[in-house]
Formats: C-alpha cells, sequence, structure tokens
C-alpha cells in the first residue's frame, strides 16, 4: 500500500511548489478547524471525517469487486476458534472446515474441559501433518472461563486476540467462532474476496436501539465469578441497579465480530483510554461481549466509519423469540443458508446431518479432511486427500460461494446502505 505522504520534493526552489505546500497547510489547517471534537463524550458524529471518507470509499470498494480485480495478495485471517466440555472434536471439525495455510488459528478449550483435554486435543492437532509443517494452529494451554452470561466471555476474546497479535505480525483480520458454529462457503471463497476490501473494515453487527436490554442487559450490575474463581461457579446479580452512561452512547448486538488488525491494536495496546474506559464499565455487565466492540467502534471517531452493519452469519431465530441464542439450524434451513449469502452458520448441533450436507453440497469437504483449496495439488482420488501434496498458499481457486459472499458485500458497501446503517442511534 502507497504511503499517505509522499516525500518532499528534491527541488525547493520552486516559487511554484513553496506556493502550492502553503495553500495546501492553510486549507488543512482551516479543515482542522471545522472538523468534529474527538471527544469521547461527544456522540459519534455522522459527518465525522472517518465516516465521510470511508462512506465515499466503500461505493469504490464495491465497484473494484464487482470489476473482478483483487488486491496483488490475499490477505490473511486470525481465527479464535472456542469450545468447552467435549468439545474437542466439533473444534477439529470446524478448524478442518476453515483451515488454509496462511491463516493463523488459537483453539480454546475453556476450564470448563480438563486439563487432560486440552493436552489430549493439542496432540490431536500436532498429529495432523498439514498442522504441523505449516506451523499455524495453536492450543491455548492455560485456558479461561468464558461464561455468556457475564464478562468473562470477553475476557477471553480479548485473551485470545492479544495471543493471536503476538503469534503472527501478518494477519489482517481477526474471527471469532463458537463450536457450535460452520462456515457455509470455503476458505478460498472467504480470502478471494476480502483481498478485494480496505484492511480497516470491520464486520460487526449492531444497533442503538437499546428497547428491553437496558432493563437485562445494562442495568443489572452483575459479579462473573468466572473472573476469579479456579471453579465455575454463578453469575451473581447485585440488588442496585445502574444509571446509563452520558460520557459515550450504548450499542449492542451480536458477540461473533471480524475485525481489523488495527481495530485489535487500537483495543490492545493503543494509547487512547476508550478501550480500557468501556472495558471497565462493562465488567460487571450481563453478555458483554454482545455490547463492547459495538460501543467501542461506534464510541470512536477514529473508527466509526469503518463498521459495516453485518457479521457475514446467518442465524434463525424462533418467533417470538423465547431465548438469548439463535436457535438451532437444521436441514431444512440449508436453502435459507445460502440465499443469505453468509459466510458462516450459527448454531449447528453436534454431528448435525447438515454439517454433512453442507460438506457435500458447498464446501466440496470429505468426511476427516480439509477443504480443499487453490493450494491442494493431491490428486484426490477415491479416498486421496488432495491437500496431503502443497501449492503455492497464493493460488486462490473460488467457487460459487465467492459469488454469493460478493453479492453480499457489495449490496453492503454499495449506495447508501453503508453510511445509512452506521452506528445509529436510537
Amino acid at each position: 500500500m502507497p504511503p499517505l505522504l509522499s516525500g518532499v520534493p528534491k527541488d525547493t526552489r520552486s516559487l511554484r511548489c513553496v506556493l502550492v505546500a502553503s495553500i495546501v497547510s492553510v486549507l488543512f489547517i482551516l479543515a482542522l478547524s471545522l472538523s468534529p471534537s474527538s471527544s469521547s463524550l461527544s456522540s459519534p458524529s455522522r459527518s465525522s471525517p472517518a465516516s465521510f471518507l470511508l462512506s465515499k470509499s466503500a461505493a469504490g470498494v464495491a465497484a473494484s469487486i464487482l470489476s473482478g480485480i483483487p488486491g496483488p495478495y490475499p490477505p490473511s485471517l486470525a481465527y479464535l476458534i472456542s469450545g468447552s466440555d467435549g468439545d474437542a472434536d466439533r473444534l477439529l471439525r470446524l478448524l478442518s472446515a476453515v483451515y488454509h495455510p496462511r491463516n493463523v488459528y488459537l483453539l480454546h478449550l475453556d476450564l470448563a474441559a480438563s486439563q487432560e483435554q486440552r493436552r489430549s486435543f493439542a496432540l490431536t492437532i500436532s498429529s495432523v501433518p498439514v498442522f504441523r509443517s505449516a506451523s499455524n494452529v495453536h492450543v491455548i494451554g492455560k485456558a479461561d472461563f468464558a461464561d455468556r452470561r457475564g464478562s468473562s466471555a470477553l475476557s477471553a476474546v480479548l485473551h485470545g486476540a492479544a495471543i493471536l497479535l503476538r503469534l503472527g505480525a501478518n494477519w489482517d483480520w481477526f474471527i471469532n467462532l463458537d463450536a457450535s458454529d460452520y462456515p457455509l462457503v470455503t476458505q478460498d471463497d472467504i480470502l478471494h474476496i476480502f483481498s478485494f476490501l480496505p484492511k480497516d473494515i470491520n464486520f460487526v453487527q449492531h444497533s442503538g436501539h437499546i428497547g428491553w436490554r437496558e432493563s437485562r442487559r445494562i442495568k443489572p450490575v452483575i459479579v462473573d465469578s468466572g473472573l476469579y474463581d479456579s471453579s465455575k461457579s454463578d453469575v451473581i446479580y447485585a440488588t442496585q441497579k445502574r444509571n446509563l452512561p452520558n460520557a459515550y452512547r450504548l450499542f449492542s448486538g451480536s458477540g461473533s465480530v471480524i475485525l481489523s488488525r488495527k481495530f485489535l491494536d487500537f483495543c490492545i495496546l493503543g494509547v487512547d483510554n476508550l478501550p480500557r474506559t468501556l472495558l471497565m464499565y462493562y465488567a460487571n455487565i450481563p453478555s458483554s461481549h454482545r455490547n463492547y466492540f459495538q460501543t467501542l467502534l461506534c464510541n470512536s471517531i477514529q473508527f466509526n466509519g469503518s463498521i459495516v452493519n453485518h457479521n457475514l452469519r446467518y442465524t434463525a431465530w424462533d418467533e417470538p423469540r423465547r431465548q438469548d441464542l439463535p436457535r438451532v439450524l437444521s436441514s431444512a434451513d440449508l436453502g435459507n443458508m445460502t440465499q443469505s449469502r453468509a459466510a458462516f452458520g450459527a448454531r449447528f448441533e453436534r454431528n448435525s446431518s447438515v454439517l454433512d450436507q453442507i460438506d457435500r453440497e458447498l464446501l466440496n469437504r470429505r468426511p476427516g479432511r480439509i477443504v480443499p483449496g487453490g493450494w491442494c495439488l493431491g490428486d484426490g482420488g477415491a479416498d486421496g486427500d488432495p491437500c496431503s501434496v502443497w501449492g503455492s498458499a497464493e493460488v486462490l481457486r473460488p467457487g460459487p460461494g465467492a459469488k454469493r459472499l460478493e453479492n453480499l458485500v457489495v449490496e453492503l458497501l454499495a449506495g447508501d446502505s453503508f453510511h445509512s446503517n452506521q452506528c445509529k442511534w436510537e
């Protein structure tokens, strides 16, 4: 990517260059004086510089996708794949369905699982030749509790993101998956489409309409004992209620996100204190993993123009909604899954027949094998493994799933939909 600022011309004797530089400087100062304040005490401005520039470029990104000319190199994705007691086999199947040698993977069996399960799981991972050769699959040894009802789930995600920042210096986006998730497109499909995208874009489903969440997820004060107790116990509710904050506006949404590396650097390593301020606020709020990233993105003038109001997941809910989790998907939902054009689906039961159907019809994955991509050069025979022979990891072979995902991303970025659905507060 070319630098934002070009070098100063060597020939400084030219009066024309001096005049041009002076005019540019005056215009820059005027722009700064007219731009909105970046204080987190103010609401996210719909005309902020970041929002304006990203919304203007979004149509250009959509046009470049339609042109079929990707970036010079495929991107790299960092996956945090999480499960609990008894989920090792599900994590292995999910890993095989989303594996690509360009990516980096971090697997987390939370503290509800025994240390023996983690040790056995790590040995299983290391026994797979492609994982061992690429050295891009890692298992967290010192696990965390991750109770979705409290704040320990958010803590576990931030822990995983911090580890991934250390493990790989070149990945571009972070994706968190649960053991009950499953891909609906191949990694070649995703990497192909993401090669057209600016590296600072974030796919986060969010809403500023608090509604019923005010009484159930914001005002209650809770203590998640998973943050301090070595043995899992329940979330404790206090009798007091808190008031809504006026220093920033609250947003909520799905805990499943696709975040840019630049944003995660801001969350974990940045000098701005807003990420830590919000983390302290959400430490005692129910299901904070569904609110933290949404609120942080929309209250940061640096990033509120980079958020796409979609997480590229397909979910289905019972009507009327009877619980906080989406309903379990079955073979009857496969048509809706593909029509949604999403990259992932949730939730699936363990060894559900619809997963076998997705493997056959959408991923071209054989039982016990990795989804083949452009990097796989084996013949694949009757029972052969096409990924037993490697080629270049930069070679992508996108299929029909890429076209579905392309249509969705273009729809999200084209026209007014990108800007009009961004950080709306009600």
